[in-house]
Formats: C-alpha cells, sequence, structure tokens
C-alpha cells in the first residue's frame, strides 16, 4: 500500500503544499497571499470589446487586461441567469429561488456574440484560467460551483456522473439519487468522491452549493458597479486539500496553527473519520527540511533531471510548447541489446515525466523525444506505460501515440501558470556580492553571536540551525568545537543542519523554538 502524505508549509507571503507518496515528491503547488485571481471565482465583469470576428468579448474582471470570453462559453441558458440578475438588481436582493424561476429559451449553440451581448453590459462569469504570460484570464458564463462530492450548476438540469466511477450500478443509483433530491433548475455533476455516499451526505452538500449560489443575490444592489468579486473560491489551500482529498492521506503536516485548525474542520465536516490526521508541525528545522522536500526539490525542478541507471531528462520550455528529451547517459548494461536498452530507458524515462508533468504543473502541448525504438511491439508497450502512469493525473490530458520518428505528443489541459522554481543558489561564499569575508573567522563569529546571546538573554538551552557542510566541521573531531562551547558557557547547545541554507547561514533558537533576534 503506497503512503501518501501531505506537507503544508505556510510562509509569510506564500503558502507551499507538497503531496508525498512513499516519501517521494509528487505534486508541489504554492499559493501565494495576496493572489486576485483563481480558478473558480465568479466575478460581475464589464463587456469592454464586441469581436464578431472571433465571436468573443473581452471582459473587464479588473485585472490589468482584459478577459476573454467565447460565444460557445456563455452556456446555453445565459439569458435566463442574466435575466434572474436583473431581477435581483430591481428588487434590490430580496429575490425568488432560482427553482420557481421562469427559464428562458436556450440561446443558439450557432449564434453570434453580438445577438447576445451589448458593450457596457455587465456580466456574471466565472474564471476558467488563470492570467498565463501576456494573456489576460479565460471566462465562462456557465456557472458551476465546485463541493467535495458535487458540482452544482445553475439554471441547468443535467445529472452528470464522474467518467471515473466504473460501476454502472452505483452510476444509476447516483442518477437516480440525484434527480430525486436536486431542485428544478438545477443541474448536477456528481464527482468521483461522491462514490457509495449515503443519500443524506449528498443532500445537505447540494443544499449548501445552492444556498451559496442564490446568497450571493442578496448582495446585489445597484450602487455597486462591475467589476467586482460576486462569489470567492475558498482559499486555494482548502481547494487544493478539498480535489486532493479523494485519496487516502496518512498524515497532512502543517506548520500553522490556525491554518491545521480550519484544515481539520474542514475534514472532521467532509470526512470525521480523518480529523487526526491533521498535525501541526512545530520543530525548529524548516518543514519542507524537516521531510526531505527541498532537495527533491532542488533535484527535479532543474533543466537536466537524472534518474536511474546515469539516464537523464532535459526539459526545455517555449511559448508554444514544451520539449523533453531523454538521454541514456553513460548507462550501459551488459548482456542487453541496444533495442532492450532503449525500451528499459525509455520505461524509466516514462515514470519520470509523468511525475515531472504534476510537478511543474506542465500544461499545453508536451513534445517528448524518447530513444529510438524498431520494434512496434516496445513502442506499443511504452504507450500503454504511458497512459497507466498519467491515469492518476487529475488534469484533463491526451496522450497520442509514437510518431515513427519515437515523439510522443501529449496535451495536458493548462488553467495555470507553469511551475517554476530557481534551483540556483547565491554563491556560498560571497552571498552574490562578490566580495568574500575572512571564512577562518566564520566560527568565531558565531562564538561571538553565541556568548552574546548567554550574556544578554540569559538562556541555557539553545538551537544552532546551520548548512550541513558547517554542521559536519562542528561536529568533527574527538571533542567536536560545539562541545567545546558547551562546556566553555555552560549551555546546552544543538546543532541542526538545514540543507535549504546558503554555505554561511545560521540562525539560534531558544527552547521554545523561537529565533533568537542578534541585532
Amino acid at each position: 500500500m503506497v503512503n501518501k502524505d501531505l506537507i503544508i508549509d505556510v510562509g509569510d507571503s506564500e503558502v507551499s503544499l507538497a503531496l508525498l507518496e512513499d516519501r517521494q515528491l509528487i505534486e508541489l503547488n504554492k499559493e501565494q497571499q495576496n493572489i486576485r485571481y483563481s480558478v473558480g471565482d465568479i466575478y460581475l465583469g464589464k463587456v469592454k470589446k464586441i469581436m464578431p470576428g472571433l465571436n468573443a468579448a473581452f471582459v473587464n474582471v479588473g485585472y490589468e487586461r482584459d478577459a476573454f470570453l467565447h460565444y460557445l462559453d456563455l452556456g446555453a441558458q445565459f439569458r435566463t441567469q442574466q435575466k434572474y440578475y436583473l431581477s435581483a438588481l430591481q428588487k434590490q436582493g430580496r429575490m425568488t429561488s432560482v427553482h420557481k424561476f421562469k427559464s428562458e429559451p436556450d440561446i443558439d449553440k450557432d449564434g453570434k456574440i453580438t445577438d447576445v451581448l451589448t458593450q457596457g453590459q455587465t456580466v456574471i462569469v466565472q474564471i476558467t484560467k488563470e492570467p498565463i504570460s501576456t494573456k489576460g484570464p479565460r471566462l465562462s458564463s456557465e456557472i458551476s460551483i465546485a463541493g467535495r462530492n458535487l458540482v452544482l450548476i445553475p439554471f441547468s438540469d443535467k445529472v452528470s456522473i464522474s467518467s471515473k466511477i466504473e460501476s454502472t450500478e452505483e452510476k444509476n443509483r447516483l442518477k437516480t439519487l440525484m434527480h430525486s433530491i436536486k431542485p428544478k433548475n438545477y443541474g448536477v455533476i456528481v464527482r468521483t468522491a461522491a462514490e457509495g455516499k449515503k443519500v443524506a451526505v449528498l443532500d445537505v452538500e447540494l443544499r449548501e452549493l445552492i444556498k451559496k449560489w442564490e446568497t450571493a443575490f442578496s448582495s446585489v444592489k445597484k450602487e455597486i458597479k462591475a467589476p467586482r468579486l460576486f462569489i470567492g473560491e475558498m482559499n486555494r489551500t482548502t481547494t487544493m486539500i478539498r480535489d486532493m482529498l479523494n485519496v487516502t492521506f496518512n498524515s497532512i503536516y502543517i506548520n500553522d496553527q490556525s491554518l491545521a485548525d480550519e484544515v481539520r474542520q474542514y475534514i472532521r465536516e467532509i470526512a470525521p473519520e480523518k480529523a487526526k490526521i491533521v498535525k501541526l508541525y512545530n520543530g525548529t528545522i524548516p518543514i519542507f527540511d524537516h521531510f526531505g522536500i527541498n532537495k527533491q526539490i532542488k533535484a527535479l525542478f532543474g533543466k537536466t533531471v537524472s534518474f536511474r541507471h546515469g539516464a537523464y531528462l532535459i526539459i526545455d520550455h517555449t511559448e508554444a510548447l514544451h520539449v523533453i528529451d531523454v538521454n541514456s547517459g553513460n548507462r550501459s548494461r551488459t548482456g542487453n541489446d541496444q533495442e532492450s536498452n532503449a525500451l528499459e530507458v525509455n520505461m524509466e524515462a516514462a515514470t519520470e515525466i509523468a511525475r515531472q508533468l504534476r510537478l511543474r504543473d506542465m500544461g499545453g502541448i508536451i513534445v517528448i523525444d524518447f530513444i529510438d525504438m524498431l520494434s512496434t511491439e516496445n513502442k506499443q508497450i511504452l504507450y500503454d506505460r504511458m497512459k497507466d502512469l498519467m491515469a492518476g493525473d487529475r488534469t484533463k490530458h491526451n496522450i497520442l501515440p509514437l510518431t515513427k520518428f519515437g515523439l510522443m505528443q501529449i496535451t495536458r489541459q493548462r488553467v495555470r501558470p507553469e511551475m517554476k522554481i530557481v534551483t540556483n543558489e547565491k554563491c556560498p561564499a560571497c552571498q552574490g556580492s562578490g566580495e568574500v569575508k575572512p571564512t577562518i573567522l566564520f566560527t568565531d563569529e558565531m562564538e561571538k553571536n553565541l556568548a552574546f546571546i548567554v550574556d544578554k538573554i540569559k538562556t541555557k538551552k539553545i538551537i544552532l540551525n546551520v548548512h550541513p557542510f558547517v554542521a559536519s566541521f562542528l561536529k568533527k573531531g574527538f571533542i567536536p568545537l560545539f562541545r567545546k562551547w558547551n562546556f566553555k558557557y555552560k549551555i546546552n547547545l544543538k546543532v541542526q543542519p538545514v540543507t535549504s541554507y546558503h554555505m554561511l547561514e545560521y540562525h539560534f533558537y531558544d527552547r521554545f523554538n523561537n529565533e533568537i533576534d542578534l541585532t
């Protein structure tokens, strides 16, 4: 059985989420604390420009570049939705329920944008793609509000079941169940997580989603002008956990008390039996160092990524697509012919590539140059292997068989910018300044600061976090240097290596794990 852990690092400016499988980093997500535009957010936007040639419109939702709304993304019941909004505007929030509201005819699926939208019009839109590179957000007017087990679609009457639920009997049960409990004018997509759930659980969630949608209209007033946020997604951290929680976590470690309480409460509501897996981390070593995540990030986010037996990948990014080149490196195996070697390296490369796509959240077109193989059977084996490896990827994707030149093409839905992490570090000697202070005096500087702490702060139990190389130096010898300091100052000093530190970086902590200010 695979052990799955979620590690959440809450920093001053961002929250980082790392998903581990058997302690191997599989997914990494970073959420900026002040980020404004998230997939799923619903806005009141103002139509800025109609583009008949594109059959689309540009809509102002408050971003520096106007967002793009195509006619096909308006949704069949666009007119009903607009009528409901205008009704809320006239009644100043005193609204009838959606299930009692009279629907308008569907818009023509082959119609023109000019038949439906006018410049300056206020529309309800949802972000389906975040701003990427020079492009503004991508929008849809067919609103969907996601929950743990269900996705609510206002002004629709369809019930759809996740294709990942394989049992026909279960699909029919869920479909019949949803038709019996959902009100008129609401459509529902049943998510994979709903498999086996009782009607009471789904009914409670359905009512909550309906309340979230209808309550938003109670705040609609004529003096409130577009653009503005209409219904915000929950913060992305909780959204990520909501979407990830269809797997069985062994534990969720969080280094922030308030977020740990929030996540624990959220899990208690949707899966009470899992509440105990949320654990607060309060160690002095940064949480990503404690679980070995920073080391994996350094190894996995560079241009060159090594995997087994000396083989490696070279990953390049262009505006149009991502290119991955598979190289066998200095790998050599006696007793194997070239074809067998090529297949073996390609199979191992496929495992790492599937991991890299999820890890970096690479989207759009990905072209992979595998090592050439002559056998059609081997090409099919590799293609089947890649499909199996990508089956666990929640992001929509499509994989094409290898071409005669050994190229595999993958399209993967892109809704956010690709994860880019700089793995190069500052020069450990000069910290990027070009000047070096005398390293022979480095330990003298640390001891001087230690003496200051002992004298001024009057604390006896002290923790010193340093780069692993420096930690090794302080601990070497029959009587290590740090022990000499213990005897000299009559203290209990503990030295801890931290892989994310620069070579000459160090910090002191007290016995309550609070950093000691040396200024």
